[in-house]
């Protein structure tokens, strides 16, 4: 495997066909509104990013939709693990003391943005929050709804890693919570194709929709 990669995705022709026949069209969200869009970032620090070149490859997309969505009045925003005193009982029972912990830890130390990806780039508009959960939607275990909805935020694109663990459940988390949720296909990253358009063919079926980075920059400059 090559030092950055994109997943190879995709979503059946029968989904496509099933959504065609419910809805009348493809897609749930043909337009949004940018100034009413957040591209929510999750998980993107060392930990995650260092030994899957997945996660590397989704980099370069992660920044050009951050600088289209801010030049159109969009938000930004960085969700990173938070670190707890201790893991919770019930990690250590799920997962062992040992990896407990390594979760524990995984969003490092310092201040948030300098937590990041060294590659990705930031600016002093964008949002950072912890979570300590999987999704970053969840109630109470992230202050992420609460500052969307305080800016405006309706429709939500959901970025970062793991695509089937934590953008997933946040993925989920948001639409219940009334978000229009957007996963950004080569945008998201886990360790095997497989694992990544399982998601995705959820999120289209049930939860959101599925777009490419391009499909969401021209949507934003439109």
């Amino acid at each position: 495997m090559s030092e950055e990669q994109l997943h190879r995705w995709f979503i059946e022709e029968r989904e496509y066909a099933r959504q065609l026949e419910r809805r009348g069209r493809l897609h749930a969200y043909d337009h949004l509104d940018p100034q009413r869009t957040a591209l929510v970032v999750i998980d993107m620090v060392p930990f995650f990013v260092t030994e899957n070149p997945y996660c590397r490859g989704i980099i370069p997309n992660i920044n050009a939709l951050a600088e289209s969505l801010r030049s159109r009045g969009g938000q930004v925003a960085w969700v990173l693990p938070k670190r707890d005193p201790s893991p919770s009982q019930w990690a250590k029972g799920f997962y062992g003391e040992r990896v407990a912990e390594r979760f524990n830890d995984s969003g490092g130390e310092g201040q948030l943005p300098d937590r990041l990806w060294h590659e990705l780039d930031t600016a002093g508009s964008d949002l950072f929050v912890e979570k300590n959960s999987s999704s970053a939607f969840f109630p109470q275990k992230c202050e992420l709804p609460e500052l969307l909805e305080e800016r405006g935020i309706e429709s939500v694109l959901i970025c970062g890693t793991v695509t089937n663990v934590c953008c997933e459940s946040s993925a989920r988390d948001a639409a219940t919570l009334g978000f229009q949720v957007v996963m950004v296909a080569d945008a998201n990253a886990t360790i095997f194709d497989e694992w990544h358009n399982a998601t995705l063919r959820t999120i289209y079926r049930s939860f959101g929709d599925v777009r490419s980075t391009s499909e969401m920059i021209e949507m934003i400059a439109k």
